[in-house]
């Protein structure tokens, strides 16, 4: 199901500069029981990376209302909200047109089916060969342009393989093919700081605030290889998948030790708090 500018279309120009240069921004959400579950956080993202590529701020309270007319009309109870806003037609050129008419995409689909045993025995993960660019002007948001992601996810295809750690240029450990990555050493949390490039996933931020608030210090630095295989705890993280443990890279084991099932059980704390809010 679909909702293209708030209609029921499923017809993009094919003159979309989304389509054309990945000109534009994206949003996954998890929906619970007709649930938008961290959306304000989402639309705060959104946000930001309207104003890093210099596309018109969006109405939070049309976006809303818009997320919600497709999810009352979907029969899921479990599902993946998708907004793709990209900033319209424009010529054939890479220059902006003078007056934007963005276009905003709302798809919901079913949740995925991951097994449970991701979240409580943890998963499998390899270190990807593909490299990321360093741009400090894009890093932190989720454009549309995802290249080196879908270069290092076609890297394996084995089902024993559940994610892949990206590095960059300069070998730093950077994040997951879909998801942020933390390392536990001595009761300290880490997670990459993405200064260069990378995204700053919402689902990380909500882990940075959760574990500072429950007196769990928390670094943002720069991350080695070695930092990783040497780390006590290696989990990692996004807004549909929530935590996986790591039990397993590159040879290595990992214990799902006592900060990731905190942080586990914080989570799920926090999600229902959301889920009451409404």
């Amino acid at each position: 199901m679909y909702l293209l500018n708030g209609e029921s279309e499923h017809c993009i120009e094919f003159s979309d500069r989304g389509f054309q240069y990945g000109d534009g921004l994206f949003e996954t959400i998890e929906v619970l029981n007709g649930i938008p579950l961290f959306f304000q956080q989402h639309l705060q993202r959104l946000s930001k990376g309207c104003e890093k590529l210099l596309i018109p701020t969006q109405d939070p309270k049309i976006l809303i209302k818009e997320a919600f007319q497709l999810i009352q009309k979907s029969e899921f109870t479990h599902a993946v909200l998708k907004l793709m806003l990209t900033r319209g037609s424009g010529g054939r050129g890479y220059r902006q047109p003078e007056i934007v008419h963005e276009t905003r995409l709302f798809s919901i689909h079913p949740y995925p089916n991951y097994p449970e045993n991701y979240s409580d025995t943890g998963i499998t993960a390899r270190f990807c060969d593909t490299r990321l660019g360093l741009n400090p002007l894009l890093a932190g948001i989720k454009h549309m342009n995802r290249l080196e992601q879908v270069l290092a996810r076609s890297e394996w295809h084995s089902t024993d393989i559940q994610e892949g750690i990206m590095l960059d240029i300069n070998d730093n450990v950077i994040e997951g093919t879909m998801s942020n990555v933390f390392l536990v050493k001595g009761q300290c949390l880490y997670t990459p700081l993405l200064e260069n490039c990378g995204v700053e996933g919402v689902l990380k931020q909500i882990l940075v605030t959760l574990a500072k608030k429950h007196q769990i210090p928390v670094f943002e630095k720069t991350i080695s290889k070695q930092d990783v295989l040497m780390a006590d705890e290696l989990f990692v993280s996004n807004s549909i998948i929530g935590i996986w443990p790591i039990k397993q890279l590159q040879g290595q084991q990992y214990k799902i030790g006592s900060v990731t099932q905190k942080l586990q059980r914080l989570l799920l704390a926090f999600k229902q708090e959301e889920i009451n809010g409404y």
